[in-house]
């Protein structure tokens, strides 16, 4: 059994943990209740702490706490959504407990663990039980008794994984939501696989099979050999469905070649799986549908990471120090569309990046925007929940200029903050007027559902069209038009003295206006502004102010 590690050893453990959820991080994904499809846990854990393995892998480290440290620099520049930032944070509170020591056995291991737990705990507004914070103390409980037990590392780990486990089969006695879909919190058990990873690379085991090497040289492509505007079909989307009808793949072929480029469909008895690049995912995952379930979708906007990888290559070919301020004020958006990123860099907005549901940027990526915008004080929109927290973690990371994150949940929150700015103000003002304007505006919001569920008494079938309100389900029907009506005579929409609808890359210009038109006629004491928005993955976002 091994007594003690050193840094060399911790690096190994970390890259073999980042392998073990890069292979299950399906599994997690699966495990989100709530049936929107947005950027799950499984995968920003497995991008987060992916980061951190590819950096421990590019040279070997002997020191126990230089590699914790390189460990938790990477895994808070790389961290996407609350799930990836909350791993951070504990890798966080561990690398500090672990400072300038050499080695660390199971008794420094079980000390790191609780800071973590600590560090976690104290970033977090409004701790929740039945989630990774409750699975890592708990698990970290055990620790500090089994080192008393064994100083071993290699019992310390394995004790505090046991007990882990068993809170994470609590965590559906804890959280009503669990509950009633009858799974498990994701986030903690990511967490747990990631221990367990840790766990069988200290045993000598081999690391799951098909994961890339990670400290493998990485060939580069020219993205500068071509123009953004060539790339004729903006979305890379990737899919696998099972073949749940006798409906013929060919079929499925023919129709997606009549709407894309760059198509690879492969199949077999049991799924097909898809590669085609698409102004029109929406109608792809539509169709994908009617051949059976889908079990993993990727959308990506090309157009959007061409030109930010062009001008990564032209402004910080080197990486450079941050731009020196130039104005007071400088503003940082969160969005993905290209009417919405004309719109807010139409309302001042230096910095924008390609992100939102399905799509959670890191707060490297942040970071990276903030230190490009040339202002003494960047105010950044992260308009999604599941930004917010990476963002806020760059923060005390900006240097030469002061970042401010406005908690923005939604793009049309974003865009009425941007309108609510005074250049002539000072910061309180500003930040001030901003909250409040963000907090008057009403959004809703329709999607399609990912999956099958039972959530908050609507039975949701997959492919059912989903209306948001404030984040929260407000209604499900396979009828767009009819949930459309039920949205415009909702309260918000009926007291709204201006009603914006940005409608998304699925939907027809000619859809679009009858969508105006329906909420024209339903909110006479309304103005009713159409926009193109090009967002994917959301048909419309509706903002009443």
């Amino acid at each position: 059994m091994r007594d003690t590690i050193d840094g060399a050893l911790l690096a190994k453990m970390v890259i073999h943990g980042a392998a073990s959820i890069n292979s299950q991080k399906q599994q997690i994904n699966e495990l989100n209740v709530f049936p929107v499809p947005d950027g799950d846990t499984g995968t920003n854990m497995s991008l987060t702490i992916g980061m951190a393995a590819s950096e421990l892998a590019k040279s070997p480290i002997s020191e126990v706490g230089r590699a914790a440290a390189v460990n938790a620099g990477a895994l808070l520049r790389g961290a996407r959504g609350n799930s990836g930032v909350i791993l951070s944070l504990l890798f966080r509170g561990f690398a500090k407990s672990l400072k300038d020591k050499q080695t660390a056995d199971g008794a420094d291991i079980a000390v790191a663990l609780d800071e973590g737990v600590a560090t976690a705990y104290k970033a977090v507004m409004k701790p929740a039980e039945g989630t990774i914070l409750t699975v890592s103390r708990l698990a970290a409980g055990r620790a500090a008794e089994a080192a008393r037990e064994n100083r071993a590392v290699e019992f310390v780990l394995q004790e505090a994984i046991q007990e882990g486990h068993v809170a994470l089969d609590n965590t559906i006695n804890q959280n009503p939501v669990l509950k009633k879909a009858g799974v498990v919190d994701a986030g903690g058990k990511g967490f747990l696989i990631i221990l367990q990873g840790m766990l069988d690379e200290l045993r000598g085991l081999p690391m799951p099979e098909g994961v890339e090497d990670l400290a493998a040289p990485k060939e580069k492509a020219d993205f500068s050999s071509f123009e953004t505007a060539d790339i004729k079909f903006g979305y890379c989307t990737e899919f696998i469905c099972s073949r749940d009808t006798s409906k013929d793949p060919e079929a499925l072929r023919a129709f997606l070649n009549a709407l894309g480029d760059s198509l690879v469909l492969v199949d077999d008895d049991e799924i097909i799986k898809v590669h085609v690049h698409t102004n029109h995912p929406g109608r792809v995952l539509e169709e994908a549908i009617t051949y059976g379930a889908l079990q993993t979708v990727k959308v990506e906007n090309m157009r959007n990471q061409h030109t930010e990888i062009l001008s990564e290559a032209e402004t910080r070919p080197q990486g450079p120090a941050p731009a020196a301020p130039e104005k007071k004020f400088g503003f940082v958006a969160v969005c993905a569309g290209d009417g919405l990123a004309g719109i807010f860099r139409d309302l001042g907005v230096d910095g924008i990046i390609s992100g939102g549901q399905t799509m959670n940027p890191s707060t490297e990526d942040i970071l990276a925007e903030i230190e490009r915008t040339p202002a003494e004080i960047v105010y950044v929109l992260p308009n999604n929940k599941n930004i917010i927290m990476a963002a806020q973690q760059c923060v005390p990371m900006v240097e030469g200029k002061k970042a401010v994150v406005l908690p923005t949940a939604t793009v049309p929150q974003g865009i009425s903050a941007m309108l609510a700015v005074d250049p002539e103000s000072d910061e309180a003002g500003n930040t001030t007027a901003m909250t409040e304007a963000f907090s008057r505006t009403h959004t809703a919001q329709i999607t399609y559902a990912a999956r099958d569920s039972d959530f908050d008494g609507f039975a949701i079938r997959q492919g059912d069209y989903l209306a948001l309100a404030e984040s929260q389900l407000f209604g499900t029907d396979s009828d767009l038009n009819a949930l459309l009506e039920k949205l415009a005579k909702a309260e918000p929409q009926q007291q709204a003295e201006f009603i914006t609808i940005f409608y998304g890359a699925d939907v027809t210009d000619k859809q679009g206006e009858a969508a105006r038109t329906l909420f024209a006629a339903a909110c006479p004491n309304a103005e009713v502004t159409l926009v193109a928005g090009g967002q994917p993955v959301y048909y419309y976002m509706i903002s009443a102010e």
